[in-house]
C-alpha cells in the first residue's frame, strides 16, 4: 500500500512521540552472513499491532551513484509454527525480513532500508549499512606443496611425499602410533593427492592408510579464511577414496577452512561428517567438483555453530532404485523404499551455498536440518543459507527440505525430475522468508509440489514451474505466490490446488493452472475471516471447493490476475502418465520453455531483483522468461548427459 510523501517525512524526521499500539517501533537491525550472491537482513520491532508498516530496500554497489530497487522486507511476527507430536511450539518474534538476490561475488555493497508506517515511527526509520559478498573460497597462493600417494604407487615420487592423507596431514603412524600427531599441517597448506586407490583396511592394525578400526580419516586442524588447508587432485589420474564399506569415512566436524576438490568418494555410509547437533561442526568447509559414488549421505552437519560452508559442483549418486520411483510409503506393488541412500547434502548454521551440484537416487536430494526450535543466540540460527542451480533426478522423498530453516532461506533455479512424495519442502520454516524462485519441478507422484506442513511461516513463491498438483491442506502462514506455473497430471480424482491459509495475510496473484482433467473440484480454500485471526485446524466445513480459478477469485479476490492454461503453452512438452506413479522421466526428454505468443507469455508482475530482465511487456509466467538463456542446472563442467547414466 502506498503512503504519502507527507506522511514519508513526518515519519522520519519528527521527534518520536508514543503514538500507540498500531506505531512501529523500530529495533535492532541485524545483519547476516553473506553469501556468494545474496545478502539478508532481519529488523527487529514491537508495536505495528495493525501489521500495515513496511520496509523498503535499495541497494548500489560501493561507489556507484544510482540505487537498485530489492524486494521489501517481509513483515513477520505473531505466526505460531507447532507440530504437536514431537511437543514443537514456537511463535515467531515480531520484525522484517528479507534479502538482497542476485549479486556479484567478492564486492561491496551499500544496502539502505526505510521504515515506514502511516500510524508513525518511532526510534531510527532509515538505515543503512556496507556489506561484502563472499567470493569462492582459493588456496593461499604461496601455500607449501605436499604430495599425498596410494600404498601401491610405483613411480617416481615427488617430494615431500606420504602415504595417505593422514601421514600428510598429521605425520600419523601405524597402528597405536596414528594417534600421535608431531608434524601437522599448518594454515595454507596444500596436499596433491596423486592418482590411485585409497582403500583403508580398518581390520589391518597396521595398514598403511592408518585408519585402525574404523577406516575414518578424522580431520580437526585449523585453516583460515585466507590460508585455507587444502585436499586436491593433483591431476595425473582420478583419485578414489573408497570406504570400504565403513560408516564415517572423513570426520571434519571439528575443522575449520577445508577445501577438498577433484576426488572420487565412495562406498561409505557417510562421506563427510561434518557435525553433530549439540556437540561440534564445522567452519568453512568447501568440497567441490567430487564425484560421490555409493554413498548413503554425501555431507551432514547438523551443528547449530557450523558456518560458511561452500558445496558446489559435484556429483552425488546414492543407493536407490534408478528404473522405479519408489518412496518411503508406497501402497502399491513395491511397497516402501528401504533407507540406503539418506540425502546427499543436510546442514543447519549459517551462510552456506551449496550449489551446481547434480544429485541421484537418495532419500531426499538437499535439506536443512529440521533441527526443532531455533536457538536464541543470532550466530545459532540456520539463516544465510542458499540452494541454487541444482539438478536433481529421483528423490524417494523430497527434492529439497527447507525444514528448519528460519530467516532468508533461498532456493532458486534449481531443477527436479522425478519425486515420489514431494517437490520443495517447507516442514517447517520458522518466520522465513523462504523464498522459492524459478525452480523447475516434474513428476511430483503424490501431487505435493509443495509440502508446506508442521505450520511453516513466511514463504515466497515466485516464478516456478510446476508439473504436478499443490494439494496440501496443513495450514500455513504469511505465504505469497506470484508468476507460478502449476499444471496438473491427470490423476484420477485430485484437483489443482489447495489453499491453506492460517492468516488472511497470505497472497495469491498472477499465476497460472492447469486443472485435471478428471476432477471436478479443482481448487481449495480455507482462510480465516478475520483479517487479524489465525487459524490452524480447519474442519471440513470450513473450506470453499471451486470448479474454476475464476469461481475462486471472485469468492476470495485472490488471483485476480491469474489464468487458466494448458500444456500448449510450452514449445513441447507433456505431463507425466496419469497413474504411472513409479514410472522415471529424463530432463533431456523435457522442454520447459514457453512457445511464442503462449497465454504465459508476458502475464507476470515485476519483481525487483526477481525478474529486472524480463524480455517482453511484462515477466513471463514460470521459471524460464522467453528470449532469455536457460539456468545451467548442475556443475560448471563438460559431463556425459544426463550425468546419473
Amino acid at each position: 500500500m502506498s503512503v504519502p510523501f507527507l506522511a514519508i517525512i513526518l515519519a522520519l524526521l519528527l521527534p518520536a512521540v508514543h503514538r500507540g499500539p498500531d506505531a512501529v517501533i523500530a529495533g535492532r537491525l541485524i545483519v547476516e552472513p553473506p553469501t556468494l550472491i545474496n545478502l539478508g537482513f532481519e529488523w527487529e520491532i514491537s508495536g505495528d499491532v495493525n501489521r500495515n508498516a513496511t520496509v523498503e530496500v535499495k541497494y548500489r554497489e560501493a561507489g556507484a551513484q544510482d540505487w537498485s530497487e530489492a524486494l521489501p522486507l517481509l513483515r513477520i511476527g505473531g505466526e505460531r509454527v507447532f507440530r504437536v507430536a514431537e511437543h514443537l511450539d514456537y511463535t515467531v518474534p515480531d520484525g522484517f525480513a528479507g534479502s538482497i538476490l542476485d549479486l556479484k561475488p567478492e564486492t561491496e555493497y551499500e544496502c539502505s532500508f526505510t521504515m515506514l508506517d502511516p500510524d508513525g515511527v518511532e526510534g531510527s526509520a532509515a538505515r543503512t549499512v556496507k556489506m561484502r559478498t563472499r567470493g569462492e573460497p582459493k588456496a593461499a597462493a604461496d601455500g607449501r606443496i605436499l604430495h599425498v600417494y596410494p600404498p601401491d604407487w610405483k613411480g617416481e615420487k615427488q617430494e615431500p611425499a606420504s602415504t595417505g592423507i593422514l601421514a600428510a596431514y598429521y605425520g600419523a603412524g601405524r597402528g597405536d602410533w596414528n594417534i600421535v600427531w608431531e608434524r601437522k599441517v599448518r594454515p595454507g597448506d596444500i596436499l596433491l593427492v596423486h592418482a590411485g586407490m585409497y582403500r583403508a583396511d580398518r581390520l589391518n592394525y597396521v595398514d598403511p592408510l592408518m585408519t585402525p578400526f574404523d577406516g575414518t580419516y578424522n580431520l580437526s586442524l585449523k585453516g583460515t579464511p585466507d590460508r585455507p588447508i587444502v585436499i586436491r587432485a593433483a591431476g595425473d589420474g582420478e583419485v578414489i577414496f573408497d570406504g570400504n564399506g565403513c560408516h564415517r569415512l572423513f570426520d571434519v566436524m571439528a575443522s575449520q577452512h577445508h577445501i577438498f576438490e577433484g576426488l572420487t568418494i565412495r562406498n561409505a555410509d557417510v562421506a563427510f561428517f561434518a557435525g553433530q547437533k549439540g556437540v561440534l561442526g564445522a567452519t568453512g568447509l568447501t568440497v567441490r567438483n567430487c564425484r560421490f559414488e555409493d554413498v548413503g549421505i554425501g555431507i551432514t552437519t547438523e551443528y547449530a555453530g557450523s558456518k560458511d560452508f561452500y558445496i558446489a559442483d559435484n556429483i552425488f549418486l546414492g543407493r536407490d532404485d534408478r528404473f522405479r520411483l519408489i518412496g518411503w510409503y508406497n501402497p502399491g506393488m513395491y511397497g516402501a523404499h528401504p533407507l540406503r541412500s539418506y540425502y546427499a547434502v543436510k546442514v543447519y548454521g549459517s551462510g552456506h551455498v551449496i550449489c551446481h551440484n547434480a544429485i541421484a537416487y537418495f532419500h531426499d536430494g538437499i535439506c536443512i536440518s529440521t533441527y526443532g526450535t531455533p536457538e536464541p543466540e543470532e550466530d545459532r540460527k540456520a539463516v544465510a543459507i542458499d540452494f541454487y542451480n541444482n539438478d536433481i533426478h529421483m528423490s524417494g522423498d523430497d527434492f529439497i527440505e527447507t525444514d528448519g530453516g528460519v530467516h532468508n532461506i533461498r532456493i532458486m533455479r534449481n531443477r527436479g525430475v522425478n519425486s515420489a512424495h514431494a517437490g520443495l519442502s517447507a516442514q517447517p520454516v520458522f518466520g522465513g522468508p523462504a523464498y522459492f524462485i524459478r525452480n523447475v519441478l516434474y513428476n511430483v507422484a503424490s501431487g505435493v509440489a509443495f509440502k508446506f506442513m508442521a505450520k511453516p511461516a513466511g514463504m515466497f513463491v515466485y516464478h516456478n514451474t510446476v508439473i504436478s498438483e499443490h494439494l496440501v491442506r496443513d495450514p500455513h502462514s504469511n505465504t505469497h505466490f506470484r508468476n507460478n506455473l502449476l499444471l496438473g497430471s491427470d490423476t484420477p480424482g485430485r484437483g489443482i490446488a489447495a489453499f491453506a491459509n492460517a492468516t488472511a495475510y497470505s497472497s495469491y496473484d498472477y499465476d497460472a493452472y492447469r486443472p485435471n482433467r478428471r476432477a471436478e473440484a479443482q481448487y481449495a480454500w480455507f482462510a480465516p475471516a478475520s483479517p487479524r485471526a489465525r487459524e490452524y485446524s480447519p474442519g471440513a466445513s470450513d473450506w470453499q471447493i471451486f470448479g474454476t480459478l475464476e469461481e475462486l477469485s471472485a469468492a476470495t479476490g485472490q488471483e485476480a490476475h491469474g489464468v487458466e492454461v494448458d500444456y500448449d503453452i510450452f514449445e513441447d512438452l507433456r505431463g507425466p502418465v496419469a497413474g504411472r506413479r513409479h514410472a522415471v522421466y529424463h530432463a533431456v526428454d523435457l522442454d520447459f520453455r514457453l512457445k511464442t505468443g503462449a497465454k504465459a507469455v508476458d502475464a507476470g508482475i515485476r519483481l525487483p531483483t526477481v525478474n529486472d530482465d524480463f524480455a517482453g511487456a511484462a515477466p513471463d509466467l514460470g521459471a524460464l522468461e522467453a528470449g532469455r538463456p536457460q539456468p545451467h542446472y548442475g556443475p560448471r563442467r563438460p559431463l556425459d548427459q544426463p550425468f546419473y547414466r
